[in-house]
């Protein structure tokens, strides 16, 4: 097993136009989103890869927009406490699954159809977008690379 705390590479010194690019993309998949929903995303992405840095970065960002403690408890099984979840927040996190775990089955028609009623297709993009980008910060961070020059990661 390896040592997540131990950072391995300089992500943003040693890749600064990747890194810059990845922030960019970051900020314009938000264009237009609910944040309350940008957190949900980013925060079952999260649990799902096991990237308890960007785990708790984005609980504790959703709290400090407001978020609800209860919610936030219930992202992990949101399908078994759906009446907390509005229709749209529940094809976002079932995208979001299905995206994040892509090589398990690809993403069902079904999802990808409820998602697809639910968001018009800018913001559906906007999702998808949101999801990529999670699901890199997840990577860089399990991977145990520090970026911004710390010790911190993302």
């Amino acid at each position: 097993m390896t040592n997540n705390n131990a950072p391995r590479v300089n992500f943003a010194a040693a890749a600064p136009k990747a890194f810059k690019a990845l922030i960019g993309f970051d900020a314009a998949a938000r264009e237009g989103l609910d944040p309350a929903l940008v957190e949900l995303i980013q925060i079952r992405s999260s649990q799902i890869n096991g990237c308890a840095y960007c785990l708790h970065m984005h609980v504790t960002d959703a709290r400090k927009a407001g978020e609800d403690d209860l919610r936030l408890h219930m992202v992990g099984v949101w399908r078994e406490a759906k009446h907390y979840f509005s229709a749209k927040e529940q094809a976002a996190l079932a995208l979001t699954e299905a995206v994040t775990l892509i090589a398990a089955d690809g993403v069902p028609d079904d999802v990808y159809a409820e998602a697809a009623a639910q968001f018009d297709e800018a913001e559906l993009a906007h999702v998808l977008a949101i999801i990529f980008t999670i699901n890199t910060w997840n990577r860089i961070a399990i991977a145990g690379a520090k970026v911004a020059g710390t010790d911190e990661r993302r």
